[in-house]
């Protein structure tokens, strides 16, 4: 890929951000389309938030917000979705007219990988983390007419969800103990990191269908492509063939 003047420019923005695989999956998704764009990571600090989504927008850039500026980023938006603004935080960006424009592509990515694990009737919710994710969990399950409980006060939940950074790392301490979900029928992590992350490993020891959240990538990417570039479908299997990939290398 050929980087002109006139390449647009996609970014994620976070802190951290290094482990972000956005951009291996939207740079395989422009090249198999043959999008003059580069998709890239942009590590931010929280001060400097508004003025790298100033400058975007100024350059008709567009693209995603990782943790922790979810809920901030919302707060930056010259216009958003009716979506972002009942979740009160923004995912994906782009630009129209010189304005940034935000949507909450984490709903629907949420929607799509429960439905994956068969659990998208489930009534009973336990939900870890209180940022930008797990407003986008809330309102998911209010989509889905679920009860949403915090991860102590959830009695016999029938799906539970980490949508805290935990996971990251090694070392990190699981969001929940398996063994206090007796009759949990699915769990899924946001967090995705190679060989899967130590939750999703200790529920699948413990016999409970679990996804990390390399498929939640994928598919608020799917939903955020067609923000970015609405006159062409995503190449899905291209995009998570990339994730895999990279998650394996």
């Amino acid at each position: 890929m050929e980087i002109s003047a006139s390449t647009r420019l996609l970014a994620v923005i976070g802190d951290p951000v290094t482990h972000s695989l956005s951009p291996a999956m939207h740079n395989a998704a422009l090249r198999a389309l043959g999008l003059d764009a580069v998709y890239v990571a942009l590590p931010t600090p929280a001060d400097a938030l508004p003025p790298v989504l100033a400058a975007l927008a100024v350059v008709g850039g567009s693209g995603n917000i990782t943790v922790p500026h979810k809920e901030a980023a919302e707060r930056c938006l010259a216009r958003k979705t009716d979506l972002c603004a009942r979740v009160g935080a923004c995912n994906t960006f782009w630009t129209e007219r010189g304005e940034l424009v935000g949507d909450n592509t984490d709903v629907p990515g949420v929607l799509a990988c429960l439905r994956q694990l068969g659990v998208d009737g489930a009534r009973r919710w336990l939900l870890v983390g209180t940022g930008g994710a797990a407003r986008a969990v809330a309102v998911a399950a209010a989509e889905l007419q679920a009860e949403v409980h915090p991860a102590r006060g959830a009695l016999e939940p029938e799906v539970a969800i980490n949508a805290t950074p935990l996971g990251l790392k090694e070392t990190d301490p699981l969001p929940l103990d398996p063994a206090r979900t007796e009759r949990l029928s699915a769990a899924l992590d946001l967090v995705y990191c190679r060989g899967g992350t130590p939750w999703v490993r200790a529920l699948r020891a413990a016999g409970i269908p679990a996804h990390d959240g390399r498929e939640m990538l994928v598919q608020q990417g799917i939903a955020a492509f067609g923000r970015f570039f609405p006159g062409h479908a995503p190449p899905v299997e291209i995009m998570r063939a990339a994730v895999n990939r990279a998650l394996r290398a």
